[in-house]
């Protein structure tokens, strides 16, 4: 068993449908290594080229074992109850991002975040957004600033043709949500170019 063997930890999920199939790996290595793991996938995610919601909320389950959470009234029990040792959210989008700086809580992904900040437990953000480097460059410098908010470190994943994008290493997760449970932020925090490798 590994180091997050019995950590009980959310997993959500905002609506970078192309991410989707990259992060799916991991949350199985999660469970693997002996951590308990639940699935919020966010309301906006939709019948895409990538599956339909109803496949992502199969596999989802299948995933980890448990219903997924799609709402506010099923996410905010996490708060008072306690339940989560820590929250990712991977992929989270660049409408996450911006939500989450100013403390809009307008959905499960981010009732969640909200639920686990109450709990002064770690939240971890696992960027995949085309703007970081552009209009959320400043929401991107408040979670910086914010307690309790890690960043699994990230780079620019193709500065040619877009050149304000940047994605985290999915391959970084869990050293990430390791370091963050004891409170430190994994560096080097920015990365040079940003790989999305599975487990």
């Amino acid at each position: 068993m590994g180091t997050l063997a019995g950590k009980r930890i959310g997993w959500a999920l905002a609506a970078s449908h192309c991410s989707f199939e990259e992060v799916l790996p991991h949350i199985e290595w999660l469970r693997r290594e002996g951590a308990e793991v639940w699935a919020i996938l966010s309301e906006h995610a939709t019948d895409t080229r990538f599956g339909t919601v109803q496949e992502w909320v199969e596999r989802l389950e299948r995933a980890t074992g448990r219903t997924v959470m799609r709402s506010i009234v099923e996410t905010e029990p996490l708060g008072p109850q306690r339940l989560l040792d820590a929250l990712l959210i991977a992929p989270c989008t660049g409408n996450t991002l911006a939500k989450l700086a100013l403390a809009i809580t307008d959905g499960a992904v981010l009732m969640a975040a909200k639920a686990t900040f109450r709990n002064g437990r770690p939240v971890v953000l696992a960027i995949s957004t085309n703007d970081a480097l552009g209009a959320n460059a400043k929401n991107l410098g408040l979670l910086l600033n914010t307690k309790h908010v890690y960043m699994v470190p990230f780079g620019q994943d193709n500065p040619e043709a877009k050149p304000t994008s940047m994605v985290a290493d999915f391959d970084l997760i869990v050293p990430t949500l390791e370091a963050a449970l004891e409170g430190r932020q994994l560096q080097p925090m920015i990365i040079e170019r940003a790989r999305r490798q599975v487990r």
